[in-house]
């Protein structure tokens, strides 16, 4: 049986001590300020994470790029010839086209590695929902699965990852048009936080709002739990450098459910690109996601 080396790429938001405890990889992506190209490192090589998001509180544009094709190419042939398989969980489809590049390079790779082969699996999510997968491969890898049972089992359990969360601004989602919403969340929402899902095609959808932080976060926590359906073995929060919601919201659905484990971080340059400073977001994993949203 082969061993085979698990993708993600510069979305999953996992940090440097989750990818090395799991054996995960990533491809990545670029972003660019003022005109100067970088890597979208998680390990934030290029400034901090606080020097990121100030930035765009300043009102600098990120402005973001797919996984180039050759970045692809020479990472999963690196792995291929190893004799190793390579399974690749993407970012959702709904928010970046990556996945297509991914099938088109995994086609010719195939053709020069006959005797491996190479999985690509859009997760139908972004963060730490698509990191969540990620983990749960590397856990599935462990048990003895192959990468094709392993896409399958992915592929069935994609849709059970939960997000919910909110923004400070909705601007930078309709800038990147990352947002399924009404005209009327694009207004003036002073005070209003709009809590944002990920529907079932992986979009991100602004499905109601609420008045000031402390009720965003108490909306979050219900429906987190409610989508949790009584499994509580891991919650993960991820933030746009405000960590202080972030720990309120932790705190707020601990209340309401003992989860075993609780894995929180930045949330990296290229989702913070589209959701802007002040985000935070709460995954579970539950319930399917049933909800289609619409503008």
């Amino acid at each position: 049986m082969k061993n085979f080396v698990i993708f993600g790429d510069s979305t999953c938001d996992l940090d440097k001590a989750l990818r090395e405890k799991y054996g995960i990889e990533y491809v990545a992506m670029n972003f660019s300020v003022d005109d100067k190209e970088f890597v979208a490192s998680l390990d934030w090589e290029n400034y901090s994470a606080k020097e990121h998001y100030d930035l765009m509180r300043g009102g600098k544009r990120v402005f973001t790029t797919q996984v180039p094709q050759n970045v692809y190419y020479e990472s999963f042939k690196k792995a291929l010839s190893e004799g190793k398989d390579v399974l690749y969980i993407s970012c959702s489809s709904a928010l970046s086209a990556s996945v297509k590049t991914a099938l088109v390079v995994a086609k010719e790779l195939m053709t020069e590695f006959p005797d491996n082969d190479v999985y690509c699996v859009d997760s139908l999510i972004s963060s730490l929902g698509q990191g969540y997968l990620l983990i749960q491969a590397s856990i599935k890898r462990g048990e003895g699965l192959t990468a094709c049972e392993t896409a399958k089992y992915i592929e069935d359990i994609r849709l059970k990852v939960n997000q919910c969360g909110t923004v400070e601004s909705m601007e930078y989602l309709r800038r990147a048009g990352r947002v399924k919403a009404s005209k009327a969340f694009f207004g003036n929402l002073f005070g209003v936080k709009p809590i944002i899902i990920s529907d079932i095609k992986g979009q991100n959808f602004a499905y109601r709002k609420v008045k000031g932080t402390t009720n965003a976060c108490a909306a979050i926590a219900d429906d987190i739990v409610k989508a949790a359906d009584g499994n509580y073995d891991i919650l993960l929060l991820s933030h746009a450098d405000c960590e202080e919601d972030a720990i309120l919201l932790r705190d707020e659905i601990l209340k309401r459910a003992e989860f075993k484990e609780v894995i929180m971080g930045y949330i990296g340059p290229i989702v913070g690109a589209s959701v802007g400073p002040g985000t935070v977001i709460a995954f579970t994993f539950g319930k399917e996601v049933t909800i289609e949203g619409n503008e």
